[in-house]
């Protein structure tokens, strides 16, 4: 999310000069054990509060314009014309079952385009109610970048659907005046990484890819520019082929190390069985040659439940585990307030920063379930609060409306609501920092029960929803109106069914009977 700065003041010192972070995994349907492709999140910011984003989609009439706000802020930015088509979307999925997350690396400042008109959260949801395909979405987001002109700093993006896992890492190209009160070099540089099949990857507000093959687009996509724009600016003279994406635009430092490449390197330790231990002096900023791969293959296959505790993550068991230095006081509480540095006698010190941390707005697990009707094959399970001590639950992403706990607008930063998700789960974790060794072991067992109750009944929801005819409907564009259709047989009721359920997201709606 917002910009990590980091200042280098002792061999292990670093300062953070924003609040927020966030953290992705990514697991490929070959890595899970239902074969369905998940993307983690936590939407980490001390200023966030935490809503279930919903935006129907629908036709629009030609001409149609699209306001665009800074999500960060609410800063308007432009208008930009909308499709005549667009997706419905909850939270960071969409009706086809297209996820797309987000942690912001930052990167050079210089390449920061004070006159773009395009942040990164608004790509992320602009392109999820106009894309279907991990692919669609990533040419969504370049052409966005460069038509507006991109507005935040360097992003790396998780962008998952029904069959493919990618990642996306992208910034800026600062601003020189064209001569026309334009910018000469508005847009992005940009490359995105398959994930092979089998394998889970991560990112936590460091890019991570290095070099790429140029010549694969099953597996690659990039800039064209990506390497001559990096030699012009002085970042890299060497050849094509070894050229390094974020040691070009994002170059490591300790702080990238230790507060983001750590967090990564945690998730990869755990799902290979302690494999990545070779990679720890790195995972501790002591040896950034030791690189960490882009993707690992994990011992075994990972259930959403799994990935679920990856986000609850406090390095437990390990040389950075939070819950046993002096700041962990005398509960083992593995959290550590703002600023994350300190001074003892003239000699700085650093808290490590986590997966799971006291400033989360919200997070999710969520599933794209191939083998499922677009109607219920996106399954997002979602959060508000911190990761450790909040549970998810899940939202279909054909659902037309948000429950009222996660509604945005029900309770704010400032405002208590009785009603609100945040503000319940806010209590029950400050509450916990007291006395954490004993009051979060209940609050655990209360995550496990509940959230082993919500899967169990998933089953027992995606069959019955099966058999409901209204999902095997297709819905095709005729003219100025759309036509549904079955897509098994000509059942005029199940289309009819279908019109009257999904009225409010197609508009015009009628059936054809014709054979």
């Amino acid at each position: 999310m917002k910009k990590l700065r980091y200042c280098l003041a002792a061999t292990a010192v670093f300062a953070y000069g924003a609040a927020a972070a966030c953290t992705n995994f990514i697991v490929t349907k070959g890595a899970s054990t239902d074969g369905s492709a998940m993307v983690s999140y936590a939407a980490d910011s001390h200023a966030l509060y935490g809503a279930l984003y919903h935006t129907p989609g629908g036709s629009h009439k030609a001409g149609t314009m699209m306001p665009v706000y800074e999500w960060d802020t609410g800063r308007y930015l432009t208008d930009i014309p909308q499709l005549r088509e667009t997706y419905s979307t909850v939270g960071n999925m969409n009706e086809h079952s297209l996820i797309i997350g987000e942690t912001t690396y930052g990167g050079r400042p210089e390449l920061a385009d004070s006159t773009g008109l395009i942040d990164y959260g608004s790509l992320i949801y602009i392109t999820l109610q106009r894309a279907k395909t991990a692919r669609e979405a990533i040419a969504t987001i370049a052409e966005l970048a460069n038509t507006y002109g991109y507005a935040s700093s360097g992003e790396s993006f998780s962008i998952v659907d029904r069959d493919e896992a990618w990642i996306m890492e992208l910034i800026g190209k600062g601003y020189k005046a064209d001569g026309k009160g334009g910018n000469a070099n508005k847009g992005i540089v940009w490359v995105a990484r398959r994930i092979p099949d089998g394998y889970v990857s991560a990112h936590a507000n460091q890019a991570r890819i290095t070099t790429f093959p140029k010549n694969d687009p099953e597996n690659c996509l990039y800039a064209p520019d990506v390497v001559s724009f990096a030699r012009e600016m002085g970042y890299y003279d060497g050849p094509d082929a070894d050229f390094s994406f974020c040691d070009a635009y994002a170059p490591l430092d300790f702080g990238a190390l230790r507060a983001c490449e750590a967090r990564v390197w945690s998730t990869f330790n755990r799902v290979t069985r302690g494999a990545m231990e070779k990679y720890l002096d790195y995972a501790m900023g002591h040896n950034r040659s030791n690189r960490m791969p882009l993707f690992v293959k994990p011992v075994e296959k990972l259930s959403a439940k799994e990935v679920m505790w990856l986000m609850r993550d406090h390095y437990e068991d390990t040389p950075l585990d939070m819950r046993n230095d002096i700041g962990a006081g005398g509960h083992n509480l593995p959290y550590r307030w703002r600023p994350m540095t300190f001074t003892v006698d003239g000699q700085e010190y650093v808290n490590e920063r986590a997966i799971a941390t006291q400033q989360t707005g919200f997070w999710f697990v969520s599933q794209s379930r191939s083998w499922l009707p677009d109607a219920i094959g996106g399954l997002l399970w979602f959060g508000v609060d911190d990761s450790g001590t909040s549970c998810l639950t899940p939202i279909y992403t054909s659902s037309t409306r948000v429950p009222e706990c996660f509604r945005e607008g029900n309770g704010h930063l400032t405002e208590y609501s009785t009603t609100s998700a945040f503000w319940l789960f806010n209590r029950v974790t400050n509450f916990a920092y007291l006395r954490y060794d004993l009051i979060s072991e209940d609050i655990k067992r209360g995550i496990h029960e509940t959230e082993d109750r919500n899967m169990a009944e998933i089953p027992a929801v995606d069959a019955a929803a099966e058999k409901d005819p209204s999902v095997r409907c297709g819905i095709y564009r005729f003219g100025t109106k759309f036509m549904v259709s079955p897509f098994e047989s000509a059942d005029t009721e199940a289309c009819a069914l279908f019109v009257r359920n999904y009225s409010d997201r197609f508009p015009g709606l009628w059936t054809y009977t014709a054979r």
